[in-house]
């Protein structure tokens, strides 16, 4: 059996742009994996077989498009620590993680670019968690250019309480702007470009499918940026000073559920 941790992720910043002739938006994302994660355990079986989590269909669907490129099945177990549909990418990072442990029980692993693009057809944030270090993601999230970000500082996650989030899907399909995706892109990679101390990032564009009043708040606790991570509905801020974050976190804990943790580099 083989068993790995399953991180989640914030978007840094996210762009968007006008809806392609494939049916996707054009994007430019800045992926950062964090610390708080799943459990994935594999283990090679006669028939396919998920547990740990009811509502998986991410872990399912990668395992199957692995059995039919290599004939193998698989039994995972998820344990299940990152919330659902919060912008946080825990199912994309279940369906990663399960595809990289599955592939090293074959005797002939499938080589990277493989994997990728089984991967890229699971989901467009999937290909991200094959990967180490932070990402910008463009094209329809899938095409990747690692970045050396600074990484210490600290992070509060707030899951707003009683809010009800469209899917995904739902939210980009709503998106009617993107007009201006070129000036915003080119603006994202020059802050990047800024970038060398944590506290550069506060230059990064606003993420453009969605806000928060909570980003106003995270900001007044003292965080240097605060943004909704993705489609939300959670909410980040980043802090210089672990001290700020707890404090930020205890005033917070009445408006939704919170995590304090950190940027992680490795898968």
């Amino acid at each position: 059996m083989k068993r790995s941790s399953a991180r989640a992720k914030i978007n840094l910043a996210l762009v968007v742009g006008p809806r392609r002739a494939d049916g996707y938006h054009e994007v430019a994302t800045l992926l950062q994996r964090i610390d708080l994660a799943d459990g994935i355990e594999i283990e090679r079986a006669d028939e396919p077989h998920v547990t740990g989590f009811a509502g998986d269909t991410l872990v399912r669907r990668a395992l199957e498009l692995l059995t039919a490129e290599t004939g193998a099945h698989w039994r995972a177990r998820i344990e299940k620590h990152i919330p659902v549909a919060a912008g946080l990418g825990g199912g994309s990072s279940d369906a990663a993680t399960a595809l990289t442990l599955a592939n090293e029980t074959l005797p002939k692993p499938l080589p990277p670019e493989q994997l990728h693009s089984l991967a890229a057809e699971v989901g467009s944030d999937v290909p991200f968690f094959l990967t180490d270090g932070p990402q910008l993601a463009t094209g329809t999230g899938t095409d990747l250019e690692p970045l050396d970000l600074p990484q210490d500082f600290w992070i509060v996650l707030v899951l707003p309480r009683e809010v009800q989030k469209s899917s995904t899907a739902d939210v980009y399909a709503a998106f009617d702007g993107g007009t201006e995706f070129r000036e915003r892109h080119a603006a994202l990679l020059a802050a990047l470009d800024g970038v060398r101390r944590p506290t550069d990032l506060a230059a990064l564009p606003p993420n453009d499918l969605a806000t928060s009043e909570l980003a106003g708040d995270l900001l007044a606790a003292g965080a240097f940026r605060a943004d909704v991570s993705g489609a939300g509905p959670a909410v980040y801020g980043l802090f210089v000073r672990e001290s700020d974050a707890t404090t930020a976190a205890r005033s917070l804990r009445p408006r939704g559920r919170v995590w304090i943790t950190a940027p992680a580099w490795y898968r």
